[in-house]
């Protein structure tokens, strides 16, 4: 059981690492940082959402999120609908961000597809199907 531990474990920090890296260089051609990605591609994808429900759907930090969001809005991606409920407000896309989130969802399908080209449809709904059930365990031993 110790080697399925450590071969998982340090799987999943390399597929992260992996997937950090491949956040910086796509965020690297418009001087954004890492953390941005996850906002541009869910607001490209399912926006216009609330901060609360990015949060949600990123899996991200609250804390984190809401300096990426700050930063996004100073800077025109990004517009708050009403800015009177900053945090259950919709969040959109400008022409601006839309431009970028286009371009990093696209990028980010690609990038998807050539990860898992070696792997047949029913096999990565296994995997998937596999990881969802090892996360649910683990949610509940951490809540237990």
């Amino acid at each position: 059981m110790q080697e399925g531990f450590k071969s998982f474990t340090v799987m999943i920090r390399q597929i992260n690492r992996n997937i950090k890296r491949l956040k910086t260089d796509l965020m690297a051609e418009f001087n954004l940082k890492c953390p941005h990605v996850s906002s541009f591609y869910y607001l490209y994808t399912d926006g216009p959402i609330t901060a609360k429900e990015l949060c949600e759907v990123c899996q991200e930090d609250k804390g984190a999120l809401s300096r990426s969001i700050d930063y996004l809005e100073k800077e025109g991606f990004i517009i708050n609908l009403d800015k009177r409920k900053k945090y259950k407000s919709p969040l959109s896309l400008t022409e601006k961000g839309k431009t970028i989130g286009k371009h990093l969802a696209d990028k980010i399908d690609q990038m998807f597809l050539k990860a898992s080209s070696d792997i047949s449809k029913e096999d990565r709904a296994v995997l998937f199907n596999s990881l969802a059930i090892v996360n649910d365990n683990l949610e509940k031993m951490t809540t237990n």
